[in-house]
């Protein structure tokens, strides 16, 4: 009788902990589901959701490693001009540059770009699109978010702000009366109903600012024709676009396409992607982590507020769809040594540009027709990278010199230096 309440007790703690295994199991799978259904929506979620466990598998003592950074991927003695040759190219080939997701969605349409997969046998992206929102689609003019509506809708638009705008000023007048009617000693709380009271008035600011642009852009009768236009190109777009259709009046659908259009890259920058990807999987079998592929400049300065290496130039490289950054935050040691010889390689070919950014990423380049541009043509592009003029015109700048290679661990602190992307320049007019 005992042996069989011994066995009882048994049977029923293997039961429990079968159920409890199966229900983490489930929870963890429902985890992972979720955050590769944000990046992953037409593919096999399951085979996505693999290739980041591998990316990140723990790489024992290899991952604390001292490195050595390749000269080819530090930065030059004046870092503008590490920018500046990607401005040439783009002045060189004579290229379109995306300033929002209208001008990406067209990009797309003429062939220009080309959809990435999320996850191949080589490589996986990982984070792309990661600050995507569900907005409503807008013109991005003179640094301007102009949102775009059918004509039915604008009406909508003047109607939602005057009302929020009501709603503000009501709420402003209703927490001055409570001011007003403080004692002296109340210190604590009417400094806090002061700061709700700025707080509503930055509120107030943001929502008159939204009628200025409305009124700006949609009393224009041209502008309002061509808006409406845009409204309606990204519409039709979004009809079909990799194989699903999206409707633009959902919040949910905007961000899922956004994030779609955002796994984009032009040819060539593919061709480089998968070329090292398939050499770093040959070696290591791993998939390779891409963090970042086209980014429209509307897009990148949205991006700033959480990366400061998003850089705000005139023409930033993300929005030409030649640029795409390699994460190497979870490689080993090996792993990022042989990746940057490999990218060292590659730029020593002239193919591309690329530096290690300090913030766990390998910038990379591609030149269209795998040739530098000339170091004339860099040099003529330096004020557009940010670098001051220059004073003297018989004294043109010559190209600066890589700094001195040397010695790194993949997981301490970075050498301190200011990043690639610091520099800033007023925004570009849009070319009609």
């Amino acid at each position: 009788m005992f042996r069989k309440i011994v066995l009882f007790i048994v049977v029923i703690g293997i039961a429990c902990a079968g159920i409890w295994g199966y229900t983490r199991y489930r929870n963890t799978r429902r985890t992972v589901s979720k955050t590769a259904t944000n990046d992953v929506s037409t593919v096999d979620a399951d085979a996505w959701a693999k290739a980041i466990e591998k990316v990140k598998e723990d790489r024992g003592e290899d991952a604390h490693g001292p490195i050595e950074i390749p000269q080819e991927l530090r930065h030059y003695s004046d870092r503008h001009w590490f920018l500046a040759t990607q401005v040439a190219e783009v002045a060189k080939q004579n290229l379109p540059t995306s300033q929002d997701f209208v001008d990406l969605a067209g990009m797309i349409q003429r062939g220009e770009i080309v959809s990435v997969p999320p996850v191949t046998d080589t490589y996986v992206l990982m984070g792309v699109g990661a600050q995507a929102n569900g907005e409503v689609f807008s013109r991005y003019e003179e640094a301007e978010k102009v949102e775009l509506y059918p004509e039915a809708q604008v009406n909508d638009a003047y109607k939602r702000v005057e009302e929020q705008r009501s709603a503000i000023q009501a709420d402003i007048q209703q927490l001055n009366k409570q001011v007003g009617a403080l004692k002296k000693k109340d210190r604590d709380q009417r400094t806090d109903l002061q700061k709700q009271v700025s707080a509503r008035q930055q509120d107030l600011q943001g929502v008159e600012k939204e009628k200025e642009v409305l009124d700006e852009f949609y009393s224009n009768p041209q502008r309002r024709q061509q808006l409406f236009r845009d409204y309606e190109s990204i519409r039709t777009f979004a009809t079909n676009f990799g194989g699903r259709s999206y409707n633009i009046d959902d919040s949910a659908d905007r961000q899922a396409l956004r994030v779609a259009m955002l796994r984009s890259l032009r040819p060539p920058a593919l061709k480089i992607m998968e070329e090292v990807a398939a050499t770093y999987h040959a070696q290591f079998g791993r998939p390779l982590p891409v963090s970042s592929l086209v980014r429209p400049e509307q897009y990148q300065h949205a991006l700033r507020r959480v990366n400061r290496n998003a850089v705000l130039i005139e023409t930033p490289p993300h929005s030409t769809g030649l640029a795409f950054d390699i994460d190497y935050r979870y490689m080993g040691a090996s792993e990022q040594s042989f990746v940057m010889n490999e990218l060292a390689r590659l730029k020593k070919e002239g193919r591309i540009e690329v530096i290690r950014e300090s913030n766990a990423n390998y910038h990379v380049f591609a030149f269209m027709n795998g040739t530098r541009p000339s170091d004339d043509l860099i040099t003529a592009h330096l004020e557009d990278a940010g670098a001051p003029p220059v004073e003297d015109e018989h004294h043109p700048a010559s190209k600066p010199s890589k700094a001195k290679p040397s010695k790194s661990k993949p997981k301490g602190k970075p050498q301190k230096s200011k990043s690639r992307h610091t520099s800033k320049a007023a925004p570009k007019k849009r070319r009609r």
